[in-house]
């Protein structure tokens, strides 16, 4: 049965790699960002790949305005509505500790947009008894690390919201699912120091369509992310706080 997916950061490799598995399936798929032209050659693309629709919206993370616009769309496709969030930004800490003006950008990008844009269609998706909502987070927000401090407690705060917003959208059918990435090889990514075990974007859309399918609350992504923030989360604080990691 086609779905409409509101695809919130869809410039993002894994937002482009999880609406290539949806094209498949013939779903109907909103692409928003702020890179409309980008996205409109993704759409051209998604619909030969089979989408029902690939339309692009105006998105942009400060911009709340932009927000209404997307969720009347939805409403007026009718049917199974789904959110998936990939919108996010990661400034280097060091750039942050200079200026800490840029904090209020990082919260915003990675956890107060996303979290009210999904607080306004929640009564839409509640009204129709179904659907999912895919929030990306990181494997960053499970611990404060000297190295990424800023960005890591912004994803903890989303964390914290999409475990709360899972309570709330359970008791009307809605699937909400965390999703916690380690390192992927996307731009935010790239030329980072340190990272090792990257995983593809089509890897990410690989285990999200797995773990909805399975009704997960939670995944880490790839999979072997499960141990090694286990291991980190148990290493005692008087010991962790002088680790450069």
């Amino acid at each position: 049965m086609s779905e409409t997916w509101i695809i919130l950061g869809a410039s993002s490799a894994m937002a482009r790699a999880l609406a290539r598995s949806l094209a498949a399936d013939g779903h109907e798929l909103l692409l928003c960002g702020r890179d409309a032209d980008d996205l409109a050659r993704d759409a051209a693309d998604l619909r030969l790949r089979g989408a029902a629709l690939a339309e692009v919206m105006a998105f942009d993370t400060r911009d709340p305005d932009s927000f209404a616009p997307i969720i009347a769309r939805a409403e007026a496709a009718g049917g199974v509505v789904n959110v998936a969030v990939f919108a996010g930004s990661m400034p280097p800490q060091e750039a942050v500790e200079s200026d800490p003006a840029l904090l209020d950008g990082v919260v915003t990008d990675n956890f107060a947009a996303a979290a009210r844009f999904l607080l306004h269609i929640a009564p839409l998706m509640e009204s129709r008894g179904a659907g999912s909502v895919v929030g990306v987070g990181s494997v960053a927000g499970d611990r404060g690390r000297i190295g990424n401090y800023v960005y890591g407690a912004a994803k903890a705060g989303f964390h914290t919201f999409l475990s709360g917003h899972r309570n709330r959208m359970a008791r009307k059918g809605v699937h909400v699912m965390t999703v916690k990435p380690g390192f992927v090889d996307t731009a935010m990514t790239w030329g980072l120091e340190g990272m090792f075990l990257v995983a593809s974007p089509s890897d990410v859309a690989r285990d999200i369509r797995k773990g909805l399918r399975k009704k997960r609350n939670v995944i880490y992504t790839p999979i072997f992310w499960t141990l090694i923030m286990l291991i980190i989360r148990m290493i005692p604080e008087r010991i962790f706080k002088k680790l450069q990691i």
